[in-house]
């Protein structure tokens, strides 16, 4: 039902599973199959029947190894040369998986080099050839392959393998030969079956705790030895070493060394003294601290490096011995400085006043190492100035803001009605110790001086100064004038006088009128028709005087006579003895009377010749009199 041929080939290779050889021929004789048998291998074809290429890949994988894997010329053209012609031509194991030809039986890419496509192809006519057939004894392109479409039928061409799972141990990949096959040894192992295994130097560590896994023999091949270290300490290299095929490690063996924790410095301020176990600042490191004078440690006095490289206990630290909070003096300034916090040992303050305030105590305060200040608390005093008084007749008003009579301290100064103040009204102490302006005082307001009035006196008293608040003056009149105002008067605090302006007035008689036929001349010293006016009358010619020839303005304001009147002589002298005629007595009396008459009318003419008029000079008499010697009656 078949022949079989022998076939010089390359080797085919199969990965197999498990130890033991397999070297013979395979002559299996198969209804409907056809095969041709080989040192090594055999193919087979299907005889009888045609197949899409699918159900040519499931019959050679059910009865054979799988579809036909080319992998030379050598063996297609022995294939061409040994294999009957058949129309459809013989389906092989190469298929289009995405976009790439791949040997189904490895899965391996088709190469470039591997390619045998006939001219043309693969053309991918209609867009569904994704399996491919070789041309067995055709005419043309003989031996090439062809890209055709999976579902058509052709001839199934299959090989069976000499390669078993168990060839070469497991251990390498089984290559097939002409006749036999050879294992190609995986790294690591050696020996026709590879059944050898190489071995690496033994690990001996010192101090390192080790753990090994060896599958395949003590310190072989793939031996693998785990390294960790005591607590406290670290690994310093690979933690797992393995054998390799070069009968090397994979790394040297790893040390142990102490864990390590960072490194601690002395806090500012402060000593640090450790002691190492393992190294500086390693497992089991201990250190102590200290702070130097003024200073408290803030932490644990010592700290110890632990197996997870952390120091126990917080970083310690020398934190400046604190003193109270100082603060500024009232009415002060403080400026401190600090050379390791706020008033910390070490900070000095140094104190000073404001203006007008004078600094008692210490200039500057130190903070010592147990936590006092030097010298005690100074305070600022305010600056005293001269103690003020109020100036008489006069008022002092005061406020003190630190003190009486002190730097701050204004005085405002009044004075009591009728006076004014001269000088400052307030004033203030000053940082000199001075006060501000000049001493104030009060004086009296003054009001105008008055003048005795003309023809008069006035009698004045003064207080506080002539004609000044509180003055008074009293008025009078001289015989023959009367007082016109105010008899008194008083200076107010408003610098005026009380009343109204006082003057003397000549007392006035009755107007006179000259006499009919007659002339009258007067001299007014004082106003027309006023006290000691006098008036002279006088007679045309052809008349006579009858009456006083002068008459004078008395005090009581009356005039010394009666007006007299002129008649004409002969008038007269008829009209006297028309009254006198029955009688020479009663002439006599008139003549007497006449005589009289005259006689005393030229009497009082020569009296007013001889007085004479005195000089308007004024003297003082008794104090605080004033007479106007205008007109003296004892001069």
């Amino acid at each position: 039902m078949g022949t079989a041929e022998g076939l010089r080939s390359a080797g085919r290779t199969w990965t197999l599973g498990s130890c033991g050889t397999y070297l013979g021929i395979a002559a299996i004789t198969w209804g409907m199959v056809l095969w041709v048998e080989v040192d090594a291998w055999t193919y087979h074809y299907s005889d009888q029947g045609d197949y899409t290429w699918e159900q040519a890949r499931n019959f050679c994988q059910t009865f054979f190894t799988d579809l036909v894997a080319i992998q030379n010329q050598q063996e297609i053209e022995y294939l061409n040369k040994s294999l009957p012609y058949h129309g459809r031509y013989y389906w092989i194991g190469i298929r289009k998986l995405g976009s790439t030809w791949t040997w189904v039986g490895t899965q391996k890419a088709l190469s470039k080099e591997a390619e045998n496509w006939a001219e043309g192809e693969p053309n991918n006519r209609r867009s569904n050839q994704d399996c491919v057939e070789i041309y067995i004894q055709r005419p043309q392109q003989s031996g090439k392959w062809n890209d055709e479409p999976c579902n058509r039928k052709k001839k199934a061409l299959c090989y069976r393998a000499s390669c078993q799972p168990f060839s070469c141990s497991q251990r390498g990949e089984c290559v097939e030969t002409i006749g036999s096959y050879r294992c190609e040894c995986y790294p690591g192992f050696h020996g026709p079956e590879c059944a050898d295994v190489l071995q690496c130097a033994k690990l001996e560590p010192k101090g390192v705790p080790m753990n090994c896994s060896h599958p395949y023999g003590d310190f072989s091949y793939n031996s693998t030895c785990e390294f960790g270290c005591h607590k406290g300490f670290e690994r310093q290299g690979a933690g797992v070493l393995r054998c390799l095929p070069s009968q090397e490690w994979s790394a040297n063996i790893p040390t142990c060394t102490a864990v390590t924790c960072p490194v601690l410095r002395a806090p500012d301020q402060g000593e640090m003294n450790c002691s190492h176990l393992h190294g500086d600042f390693s497992f089991g490191s201990t250190c102590a601290f200290s702070c130097q004078k003024g200073f408290v440690l803030m932490g644990p006095e010592s700290r110890e490096c632990t197996a997870t490289g952390i120091w126990t206990g917080d970083a310690t630290r020398c934190e400046a011995i604190s003193c109270p909070v100082l603060s500024a003096p009232d009415q002060g300034e403080m400026r401190c400085s600090h050379l390791h916090g706020n008033f910390t040992y070490g900070s000095m303050c140094a104190f000073s006043c404001q203006t007008g305030f004078v600094l008692v105590g210490l200039q500057s305060r130190e903070c010592t190492a147990l936590g006092t200040w030097t010298g005690d608390t100074p305070h600022c005093e305010a600056i005293t100035c001269p103690v003020l008084r109020a100036p008489d007749q006069g008022e002092l008003n005061c406020s003190h803001l630190h003190g009486d009579f002190t730097f701050g301290s204004s005085c405002a100064f009044s004075c009591q009605t009728g006076f004014v103040l001269i000088g400052s009204d307030r004033r203030k102490c000053t940082a000199t110790e001075t006060w501000t302006g000049d001493a104030p005082r009060c004086e009296a307001i003054k009001c105008s001086a008055l003048t005795t009035p003309k023809m008069g006196q006035a009698t004045c008293f003064h207080l506080h100064g002539d004609f000044t608040f509180g003055s008074t003056c009293a008025f009078s009149c001289q015989v023959g004038f009367v007082l016109m105002g105010s008899e008194s008067r008083e200076c107010t605090a408003l610098g005026t006088w009380t009343g109204n302006p006082t003057h003397c007035k000549a007392i006035s008689c009755p107007v006179l009128s000259p006499p009919s036929r007659g002339q009258l001349s007067c001299s007014q010293l004082h106003g027309n028709f006023t006290y000691n006016s006098t008036c002279t009358f006088s007679c045309e010619e052809g008349f006579v005087r009858m009456g006083a020839e002068m008459l004078q303005c008395e005090a009581t304001g009356n005039w010394t006579r009666d007006p007299p009147v002129c008649a004409e002589d002969g008038a007269f002298l008829k009209q006297v003895l028309a009254y006198s005629s029955s009688s020479a007595l009663a002439v006599a009396g008139l003549v007497l009377s006449g005589g009289l008459i005259a006689l005393l009318a030229k009497r009082l003419s020569d009296r007013e010749e001889k007085r004479k008029l005195l000089k308007p000079t004024s003297d003082l008499g008794a104090p605080g009199t004033f007479t106007n010697a205008a007109y003296d009656a004892n001069l």
